[in-house]
């Protein structure tokens, strides 16, 4: 492609800024990247509170966060947070130790059954699922891989034949029953339900292990995690600052037409033209929100197989509270609530989160799935009030909350359409329309997956 295409970067999130970088290291300037909010990051939000960055999103990283560290050395940053650590409590607000034998002797045996599972798990996925952990989804249905491997840091490109791999269409209770490993849910389950990626039952067990692939969640499991003293904002922040072309913010894009091979964007009353349009935005979504975000199918000039793919779109309904509480309130920990993390339990608190140890004059933020497919939707007012109440159970009650945000979180398909082939039949469209799809629901809804597939959408079509 000629180094002198004009491209459109929709979104200043962690895949938009990432698409900009990877473009600008393969010799592509003439860029250029819109995001319609005030600031850059998306779902890395780091408000400021006493002088001190606390999460609404995103919380930390781990060593295996590739992309993450592709930026802090173009930034010439480091991960320089608080260390972190975690407790656990009943849904009483005990204190408890589900994972120490000693303090669960009745439960021995099934923590020894456990431990040989989670290595089964380990095993299993490096020879029968040879593959899974390549990034994105291309291939998955049919039973092949093809992508970069994130193995290392190097990543480097593999593919190949494996029938086994449409097990990962399955729902990741179902995966892990049929591969006689279900009580490695017990592990998996806290980085995974508890940051709002939904239930077991109903997710595709490809998005649960390719973001929590082996390495990644036994880093979780060992605290072996990365924070940024600054917030993860300041990531996305820091990238922004050393493109050549910074994220334009406030930019409304009203309208989208794609002919006679131009992109003709309409942002903030004016028409711009370009040769191609990547979309790091959502592609669509199923409800109208009152903060007034759109799917791309609402503004694009949408084609069929566009609005046909696009509207197996779904995304998990996840509530963030920041609030305060008296100083002999304050968590000495942070903490995860195991049996609020069941969708019997939808709504209420799964985990509360303490990042600073040297004070109490700080925030704590909470967090609360209220959505699971087959039940009904709970809503987002009842859902506050339940976390608000179970902040007393927990023995921390809040005395204010100063910041809240119900955000479009984690877009995903379900078993059926992921079988179907839903992913390599939107793959096959890129570039179909001088428009290419990235973003979250091509890969998984973190950030280092959603900068990872950035990359490799740069390096096969630019």
């Amino acid at each position: 492609m000629d180094k002198n295409t004009r491209i459109c970067i929709v979104g200043g999130g962690p895949a938009g800024l990432s698409a900009g970088m990877y473009l600008e290291q393969k010799g592509y300037e003439n860029y250029t990247i819109l995001e319609r909010l005030d600031r850059v990051g998306g779902k890395c939000w780091s408000p400021t509170y006493n002088g001190r960055r606390y999460e609404m999103g995103a919380i930390m990283g781990v060593p295996s966060y590739y992309a993450v560290h592709d930026v802090e050395e173009f930034c010439g940053i480091t991960h320089d947070g608080p260390k972190l650590n975690r407790n656990y409590k009943n849904s009483k607000g005990d204190v408890i130790e589900p994972f120490e034998p000693k303090k669960n002797i009745l439960k021995i045996p099934r923590l020894l059954k456990m431990k040989k599972q989670v290595k089964k798990l380990g095993e299993i996925l490096e020879t029968k699922y040879k593959g899974y952990d390549v990034n994105g989804h291309r291939g998955v249905a049919e039973g092949r891989y093809d992508g970069f491997s994130q193995a290392n840091a190097k990543r480097e490109p593999i593919s190949g034949v494996n029938p086994n791999l449409k097990d990962l269409c399955l729902p990741f209770s179902e995966f892990c029953r049929i591969n006689g490993v279900e009580l490695t849910q017990d592990i998996w389950i806290g980085p995974y339900t508890s940051f709002g990626y939904g239930y077991f039952d109903e997710i595709p067990a490809a998005y649960v292990l390719k973001y929590l692939d082996f390495q990644t969640c036994m880093n979780f499991v060992k605290v072996n995690l990365w924070t940024w003293k600054n917030g993860t904002q300041y990531i996305w922040e820091q990238l922004n600052d050393h493109l050549k072309h910074p994220a334009r913010l406030n930019s409304t894009i009203e309208k989208v037409e794609r002919k006679d091979g131009k992109v003709f964007v309409t942002v903030n009353g004016q028409v711009e033209e370009y040769d191609k349009i990547i979309v790091t935005a959502p592609l669509y979504i199923p409800n109208k929100r009152t903060d007034g975000q759109k799917g791309m199918v609402e503004y694009f000039d949408a084609r069929e197989d566009e609005k046909a793919l696009f509207s197996k779109i779904d995304y998990e309904r996840y509530d963030v509270l920041a609030v305060e509480t008296k100083p002999e309130d304050h968590p000495e920990i942070s903490y995860y609530v195991f049996e609020n993390m069941q969708k019997e339990r939808l709504g209420h608190l799964m985990v509360y989160y303490r990042r600073w140890k040297d004070t109490k004059d700080q925030v704590i933020t909470t967090y609360a799935l209220r959505k699971h497919k087959d039940t009904k939707e709970v809503p987002y007012e009842a859902c506050r009030q339940m976390v608000l109440d179970d902040l007393k159970t927990m023995h921390n009650p809040a005395s204010n909350v100063i910041n809240e945000w119900s955000v479009y979180y984690f877009p995903h398909v379900f078993s059926k359409d992921y079988a179907d082939g839903w992913y390599d039949k939107v793959e096959a469209m890129q570039g179909k329309y001088d428009t290419y799809y990235a973003g979250e629901v091509m890969s998984f809804g973190d950030m280092d997956e959603t900068a990872e597939y950035s990359r490799e959408l740069v390096e096969r079509f630019f």
